[in-house]
Parts: structure tokens; C-alpha cells; sequence
């Protein structure tokens, strides 16, 4: 599974009751089961939000003779790619929930952090300040993405199957 993006659908049931919903006409029926769904997910984008802030990134020892410095840039990695995970719900064609990395809501130089962060090896190799020539590694637990989301699997797909036999009750 790669970063990005994680979907819940149950394809066949969530097509099956979207279709029932919209012949049934019932938009108050509807947002409540986009705002059930969207309940679903949101424990998993808080907790895919808070692992990727308390990740540890540990750094190679100096050596020496290098010089160190202040970071030449005042944003915070970690703070920046958790507030572009995002979580979307659709009730049309395609149902279901989807929580992923928003690429444009990261600066450019940031843009594949998501998947290099979550790499089988958790090296996140990068040039010092900027320097091509001089580059630097550093080491942190892999797979974060797929991990946080193999934890909330079972709950989000029970979840999910509670709120399709409810609304299916009511439109029954």
C-alpha cells in the first residue's frame, strides 16, 4: 500500500444503496450517510496526522570538522505534510471514503516527502542546506502510512457495514 491514498468502499453494496438513495430522492437520508462515512474515516486522518508529527527523525553523527548551523527554512516537515492529509466522502457514482496526501497542498520541494518518508527502509537522504554536492541521511520508522492504516482497517470496514445496514433499514 502506498501513501497516498486509502480507500473504503464496500463497491458493490455502497453502488447498490448510492442508487437506492437516489431514487429514493432523500437528501436528508443522503447527508446522513456522507456525514456516518466521513465519521468513519476521520479517527484514521487524525491518527495518520498525529504519527506523522511524532515521528522520530534521526540524523547521521556530525563529522568531523562540519560545520552546523541553523536550518535555512522555518517550516516544520512533519507539521507541514500532516496538515495535507485530507479525508473526501462521495454518495455519487464511486461511494465511499478516501483519505489521502494532498500533493498541492505541500511546498514544491516537499511534494514526494509522503512516499519517501514512508519507504521500506525509512531513509529520507537529502542535500545539506540546499548543497547538491554534500548530501545527508537520515533515518526514521518505515512504512508509517501502512502501518497506521492496517490498525484502523478492521474498525473503519465494521463501521462502514453498520452504517450501510442502517441506512439500509430505513430505506426498507
Amino acid at each position: 500500500m502506498a501513501v497516498g491514498s486509502v480507500q473504503v468502499t464496500g463497491t458493490g453494496q455502497l453502488l447498490e444503496l448510492s442508487r437506492r438513495l437516489h431514487a429514493a430522492g432523500g437528501p436528508r437520508l443522503k447527508q446522513n450517510f456522507a456525514r456516518r462515512i466521513r465519521r468513519a474515516g476521520e479517527p484514521l486522518k487524525d491518527d495518520l496526522q498525529q504519527t506523522i508529527r511524532n515521528l522520530p527523525i534521526r540524523a547521521e553523527p556530525r563529522k568531523s570538522g562540519s560545520r552546523g548551523g541553523p536550518s535555512p527554512t522555518t517550516r516544520p516537515l512533519r507539521a507541514t505534510v500532516a496538515e495535507a492529509v485530507r479525508l473526501s466522502v462521495r454518495t455519487g457514482g464511486n461511494p465511499g471514503a478516501r483519505v489521502w496526501v494532498d500533493r498541492s497542498a505541500l511546498p514544491s520541494d516537499l511534494k514526494n516527502m509522503p512516499w519517501v518518508i514512508n519507504s521500506a527502509n525509512g531513509r529520507i537522504r537529502h542535500p545539506v542546506f540546499g548543497n547538491k554536492k554534500r548530501w545527508a541521511n537520515q533515518w526514521t520508522t518505515p512504512l508509517w502510512w501502512d502501518k497506521t492504516v492496517q490498525r484502523h482497517t478492521p474498525r473503519m470496514t465494521a463501521e462502514v457495514a453498520r452504517v450501510l445496514e442502517d441506512v439500509r433499514r430505513q430505506l426498507a
